[in-house]
Formats: structure tokens, sequence, C-alpha cells
């Protein structure tokens, strides 16, 4: 039997790029020091803060959810839950009611902010009016736009200070290559445990930016937080890719996707002044702030035939 390096119980990891096995308590508490770190050492979240944090209900999100709320708790900060409902039949309506139960459980007010509500139509939807008029985006492009924006909107309306989502090394470390493939110096910039932009968007933070993806979901597992694990269905193209890439080469080279995240630190300070400024404007169409005529969210609907149809999200408290 495997003992845990620290305390000699059963081992229930191995952690590989540390060469070392761990318990399920010394797991947890490895997770939760690192999560700890991670908040104190870029000072993602400040006493009196009012955070949002993005619910999708799969493990990722939960996990910070629980850790975040629980961090709080002692620093005299409030937490409130978003969750965009894309409309994904068979994969966001099984996700939802688990990111409702976990906002329940621990007490955290939560709101539901969904595609249809908003543009009148569904992801699935949108996708087919997509293929009939041959705008040639895929999915993951109206979704990954509109999302983010949504979120924004709705946190600002709630008046968070930070906006948390539950991006993991492996999330970090797949943005990281994808930026240096399509030689995006300006979203490469953006990256980081936080971002601080404009006038209208409200800071993003990302506490588990250091913890693997294995290691939360072993992490959820073990404290017993219910999660979904499904995949989203229209997951695929260069994203899968570049993730497929990068898990081969860690499991060959433990620790790359730690050196690639140091590597990329080392690099960020000189890409801004590769990075352009631009001036925030509102969008002609919303209001929503963005750098040209239209944001990319109206400029995204224009192509289908679409509009926003709600000025405001928030509106009543999701039960």
């Amino acid at each position: 039997m495997l003992r845990c390096s620290f305390c000699g119980r059963r081992a229930v990891y191995h952690r590989r790029y540390a060469g070392v096995f761990l318990c399920d308590r010394c797991m947890i508490k490895s997770v939760e020091r690192r999560f700890r770190r991670a908040v104190n050492n870029y000072r993602l979240v400040l006493p009196g803060e009012r955070v949002a944090v993005a619910v999708s209900g799969g493990k990722d999100s939960v996990a910070c959810l629980h850790l975040l709320t629980n961090y709080c708790r002692g620093k005299r900060c409030e937490v409130v839950a978003i969750t965009v409902d894309e409309g994904i039949r068979g994969y966001r309506d099984e996700s939802l009611p688990v990111a409702r139960e976990n906002a329940e459980v621990l007490g955290v007010e939560h709101y539901v902010i969904s595609f249809k509500s908003v543009f009148g139509v569904t992801l699935d939807e949108m996708v087919k009016i997509a293929a009939k008029r041959g705008t040639g985006l895929n999915p993951c492009t109206y979704c990954g736009v509109m999302r983010r924006s949504l979120l924004n909107q709705a946190a600002r309306e709630l008046s968070a200070d930070k906006l948390a989502t539950g991006h993991n090394l492996d999330d970090e470390t797949q943005a990281i290559m994808l930026n240096y493939v399509r030689a995006d110096l300006s979203r490469l910039y953006r990256l980081g445990p936080i971002y601080i932009p404009l006038e209208g968007f409200v800071p993003r933070i990302k506490p588990l930016r250091e913890i693997p993806e294995k290691e939360v979901a072993l992490y959820a597992l073990l404290k017993g937080i219910k999660v979904h694990l499904a995949v989203c269905p229209y997951a695929s193209g260069i994203h899968t890719e570049i993730r497929d890439f990068l898990n081969s080469l860690e499991a060959n080279h433990p620790n790359s996707k730690f050196m690639i995240l140091r590597m990329f630190e080392e690099i960020k300070p000189h890409l801004k002044s590769a990075t352009p400024e631009f001036e925030v404007k509102r969008c002609e169409r919303c209001g929503e702030p963005t750098s040209t005529r239209l944001c990319k969210t109206c400029e995204l609907l224009q192509g289908l035939g679409l509009a926003k149809g709600r000025k405001n999200l928030i509106s009543e408290r999701d039960s």
C-alpha cells in the first residue's frame, strides 16, 4: 500500500510533478493552501469586497464557489453566484440544478441569466441559425463571447467588486498556448490571476489558476461536493487539440504545465508595450462598453439577424 509522503496515511493521489504521494487529508489541505496563497499573494479579494462567482455547475466553478465562500466568511466579504444558462439541451439543463443546489447549501444568493431571456434564442437555436446563414463560426465563438459579456454585465449590476471564475492550471496553459498559436498579444497580455480592465468591466480573478484540473476534481470528490462532470457537446476545434497536446506533454514530462505558466509570467511584463490601448466607448445597440461601434456580442447577433432584447439582466433573485 502506498503511503502519504507527509503523514504516512494511505495515499490517494500521486503528484508526479512533485514526486510525492498524498492522502485524502493532505490533498485537501494542499489545494486549500494553494487557493489561499493565490488569493493572498495576488490580493485577489480584499476585506469588505463583494465577489461574484461564475458558477456553471462543473467541478472547477463549484469548487471555486466553495473555497471563496469559506474564505470570505472570515474576511468580511460577500459572495454571490451567477450562472449563465446558454440553453444547451442535455448539458446545461443538467448542470443548472447542481449550481443552484451548491449555492443553497452555502447560503449564497444565486442568479441565473439565460440566453433565451436576453437574446430571444438559446445557443442550440443560434447554432442552427448560423448553419443556415453560413457564418462559418463555431458554437464556442458565440458562447464564449456572449457568456463573458453577460457575466460582466450581471456582476456589474450586482455591484460586485470582483468576478471570479474557476479557471485552473490546465485552462490557463491552454489559453497561453492558444494565444501563442494565434499570435494574439493583446489577449495574451490580459491573462493572469487578476485582470483589471477599463471602465465598465468588472475586474476578473482566477483563484484556482495554479491548481491542476485533476487536483480540483479530486478535491471536490474528497470533500463530497456535488458537481456536474459532463463535457459540453460543442467542445471541438483547436481548443481540444491544444488540450490534448498539453496533456500528452505533461504525461511524458511532468511539471510541463507549471513551466509554461512560469515562462509566461516572465514574458508578460514585456508585452505591455506591444499591446495597444483603446478608448472605451458604448455600444450603439446595447450600451455595453466596447472599443468599436458595436460590441462583439451585438456584432455576432447582427450576423444572425438577432438583437439583445433586455437592457438590464438582474430583475429578481433566482429561486
